[in-house]
């Protein structure tokens, strides 16, 4: 069983409240749009880091972490992405990967609009976390919380982090 903090777009920000909830996770995931390397730094210190560079990230960040990253957590596969889209209406660069081999478990960022919704053609949830940073148009800084277990994703939590 894994404890998973999902967040996105933080733009640069970390702050005692995200760190709270990093304290209280198995593994951390970032879908991207880091910022300033400090931020994922920072998580690595305290706990396991799974992350994708987005398209604000400098070079810095695009050697670190891949554009796509796919794995297996306990027997769930997850694929973490910055620009995916969502069920319907997929980025146009992964719909063919999709179909031949689709996750159990997309995640992406970008739209800062966190969205959590179950594809039934391609049978995965879709996760959006929105955005932790201050950045964007978003009003509401959230995150997601949810554990792994065997192959169920369960216990999912909306964290409203605060306004920006």
């Amino acid at each position: 069983m894994k404890k998973i903090l999902l967040l996105s777009d933080t733009h640069s920000h970390i702050d005692d409240v995200i760190l709270k909830y990093v304290a209280q996770a198995d593994e951390v995931w970032h879908a991207g749009d880091i910022g300033n390397l400090n931020v994922t730094d920072t998580i690595k210190k305290l706990k396991p880091l799974r992350c994708v560079y987005g398209n604000i990230d400098d070079a810095q960040a695009r050697l670190e972490f891949p554009l796509h990253n796919r794995f297996l957590c306990e027997n769930v596969l997850v694929w973490i992405t910055h620009i995916g889209g969502y069920p319907g209406k997929y980025n146009p660069n992964i719909r063919e990967e999709m179909a031949v081999n689709p996750p159990k478990l997309f995640i992406c960022g970008h739209s800062h609009i966190l969205k959590v919704m179950f594809d039934k053609k391609n049978n995965l949830l879709h996760m959006n976390p929105g955005a932790a940073g201050k950045s964007g148009f978003h009003q509401m800084r959230t995150m997601l919380r949810f554990v792994i277990d065997d192959d169920k994703i369960k216990d999912l939590e909306i964290i409203e982090i605060g306004k920006k």
